[in-house]
């Protein structure tokens, strides 16, 4: 795909002309990170913005005793190390890559041309921070007002909307599912089989289709 329809499809670009994602792209350079490897570390100085190409990398705070809570995980389009750039504190999290990933990396001066040569730019940043701040109470809301049924179904439903709204193609294992709802992998699995069981979701090697929304909807506390 050409590096200015990539661009396009990030939100902090969309609004830019073809000779504006054009500028902005020979600014931006190309890096690749295998599976696993840590893309940035928790307070590492902030010196650059990266957009996801290709793969999906994960946003983690990992505690003393090693384990993993996951805010967030990015895929094509998705960006991440704007916030470090703006108030030129360190990085917040960990971002992992969860599978071979391609990354484009926009240096922090470049960042800063970029805004006051385009202030387009700084509209589609106010916008994505306020959706990412919504997801955030989202979260926080879910965490202390549902149980793990009920997260569960709404991560679910998050991650099948990604798509039609009924199928879910990213791979995300249990282990993965319980470091992001913040529960274990022993009672997501036990989760995942009753809702299975109910009739609410069917899991294949490939991909999670959701037979009854509305159903999940409830659980989730949607409905």
């Amino acid at each position: 795909m050409p590096l200015a329809e990539t661009l396009r499809r990030v939100p902090l670009f969309a609004d830019l002309t073809p000779e504006e994602l054009t500028r902005v792209g020979d600014a931006t350079r190309e890096r690749s990170y295998p599976k696993n490897s840590v893309i940035v570390f928790e307070d590492d100085p902030g010196d650059a913005l990266y957009v996801v190409v290709q793969g999906h990398v994960k946003v983690v705070l990992i505690g003393e005793d090693g384990r993993e809570v996951i805010l967030s995980v990015l895929g094509e389009g998705d960006f991440f190390g704007e916030m470090a750039l703006i108030d030129d504190q360190p990085r917040s999290a960990h971002v992992i890559a969860m599978e071979d990933a391609n990354l484009l990396v926009l240096r922090r001066e470049d960042f800063h041309s970029a805004l006051e040569d385009h202030p387009r730019i700084a509209l589609g940043l106010l916008r994505a921070l306020s959706r990412r701040l919504r997801r955030a109470d989202d979260k926080i809301g879910a965490l202390v007002l549902l149980d793990v049924l009920g997260r569960v179904a709404r991560l679910l439903l998050e991650l099948a909307d990604e798509n039609d709204g009924l199928t879910i193609t990213r791979r995300v294992t249990h282990h993965t599912i319980a470091q992001m709802i913040g529960s274990s992998r022993e009672t997501v699995s036990r989760t995942m089989r009753d809702l299975v069981d109910r009739g609410l979701i069917e899991v294949s090697r490939r991909s999670i289709t959701i037979r009854d929304r509305k159903a999940l909807e409830a659980a989730a506390g949607l409905a």
